[in-house]
Order: structure tokens, then sequence, then C-alpha cells
């Protein structure tokens, strides 16, 4: 059992309350899952500067140091590095000079945050509540699988500018990730989400769009889930063919919002007057910036 949560803002003046409104979702969650948590913020003046590459990477220890030209933000135990250089570029020198950093996600406009521990303590910590942006996704985790720790936490965001959360578990992962373990696709744990992001990621380099590759997915993997996955420009929501793991969405003119349960969606505003359903099985929603 995890907990998701997504907040996808279509009003601007909505941006400067992304974090308080996305830490409040978040933390409804956390009797979902309280092994660890994570959170993918789109739009952060601050973490992620308009037309910078940025990095975020933890499970490093000491602040890395890229020179002059690449400035370093620590948030808790997590370091956002940014430059005047396309993220891949910026990803490259890092996985240079940090090879055993873990990289928790890359792309302009994006942050990534990851911890292992209680959501409201690591909510606390990393400042979420002041975070601005038009994105958000989070994940409360209980691990089944794969060990606690920032590699196995969620989201994964192993395509530029991507993210995957998931609740559930993938039957046939291990032959799958054989399979893309063949294709020379790396991977940064055992954990089952992980080879539902880079099936997506690859799909996505294929040239697929995001809900022609989830039906790809849908069609390739096993088991029982619930899937958001986005990137700066889109949202979108998968859950399996027998609709087996909880999703509500709800939807108004200011934004669209997901959650494992609609506890999490209570506090928006304007939610008494969302249209608010339960996902259909295998039917991909989603919607673009």
């Amino acid at each position: 059992m995890c907990g998701i949560v997504g907040l996808h803002l279509r009003t601007p003046e909505l941006y400067p309350r992304l974090g308080e409104l996305l830490t409040g979702m978040l933390c409804e969650m956390s009797d979902r899952g309280s092994d660890s948590a994570g959170v993918a913020v789109y739009g952060d003046p601050v973490w992620s500067p308009p037309g910078k590459g940025c990095v975020s990477v933890t499970d490093i220890g000491a602040a890395p140091d890229l020179g002059p030209d690449v400035a370093v933000i620590a948030v808790d135990s997590t370091y956002i590095l940014t430059a005047e250089e396309p993220s891949e570029v910026l990803l490259h020198r890092v996985r240079a000079s940090y090879p055993d950093a873990l990289v928790a996600g890359f792309g302009a406009d994006l942050a990534v945050l990851k911890g292992v521990g209680d959501p409201r303590a690591l909510t606390d910590g990393w400042g979420l509540a002041k975070a601005q942006g038009w994105q958000g996704v989070g994940h409360t985790r209980m691990a089944t699988e794969s060990a606690v720790t920032p590699s196995g936490c969620h989201p994964y965001t192993v395509g530029p500018q991507q993210c995957l959360v998931h609740n559930g578990s993938f039957a046939n992962h291990a032959t799958i990730r054989r399979e893309l373990r063949r294709a020379g696709v790396e991977f940064d744990s055992e954990n089952d989400t992980e080879v539902g992001a880079r099936f997506v990621a690859e799909q996505l380099a294929a040239g697929r769009d995001v809900e022609s590759a989830l039906k790809e997915l849908c069609a390739t993997f096993d088991g029982f889930y619930t899937l958001l996955v986005s990137n700066r420009d889109s949202f979108a929501v998968v859950r399996d063919a027998i609709a087996c793991k909880p999703a509500v969405i709800a939807e108004t003119p200011n934004w669209v919002a997901m959650a494992s349960e609609y506890r999490a969606l209570a506090g928006l505003p304007g939610v008494e007057a969302a249209k608010i359903w339960e996902p259909e099985p295998e039917v991909v929603y989603a919607w673009t910036r």
C-alpha cells in the first residue's frame, strides 16, 4: 500500500500555492506509506530557475562541486544543481564527476526531492510548503519488495522532465528488467516501479506520446497498479485492467488533481464544485499544459 498525489494547476494565480497544496495532499497520504516519500515540483523559480538546466542528486554525502558555473542548492539531503546549459549536458557532468551519486531527476523546470522517513517530517525538512510552480507529484511508500533507501523512493524521473509514481506491484517486472538491460538500459534499484518508469521513458524516447506509451505499458505489464506519469507539460493517470488499486480524480477550471483517496483532495480550493470521478480500468486520462 502506497499513496499517490498529483496537482496540475491551470491558473497562474495559484502557482505560489503549489507547495502548500501539495504538502497538504502528501501528508494526508502518510498512513498509506510511512517508510519514505518523494516529490517532483515543476516550475519553482528558486529550485529550477527558468531557462536553466537542472539536475537533482541525493545519496551523495558532501555537496557536489562542479565549478563556479554550477549553482548548488541544498534541500535537506538532496542537492539541486543548475547551470546555463541543457539539463542533459549538466547530467553528463554530474555523472562523470560523481558516478556513485543517485540522480533523483533532471530536466528544465524540474526539482525532485526524495527521502527515507516519515512524510510529514520530510516535507518539513524540504520546506515544501514554500515551493511554487504549476505542477507537483508526490508519493508515500510502504515498501513491499525492495529496500527502503533513497534509490527505492518514488518519484522515478529517469527521462528528461519525466516523472512516474506507482501504487501497486508489477508481477513480471523481473522479465521486463532483463529485456531492458539487454537493450542497454541501466537501473538504480531493484524496485519494480523503476522498471515501469524505464519502460515508459524508452517508449517516449522512441517517439510515442504519453497516452500510447501508457497503453503499451498496460499491454506489457502484469499486476495491480495505479500510475501517475508527468512531464513539464503533461499529466496522465492509468489503472490496471481490474482497477484494483484506489484512485480518484478531481477537475475544476483552475486545476486537475488525483490521489489514492479523496481525503487528499478535500483541502483544495473549490473542490466542492469539482467534477470528481474514479478512473476506469486501462483508460488513460491525460491533460496538457
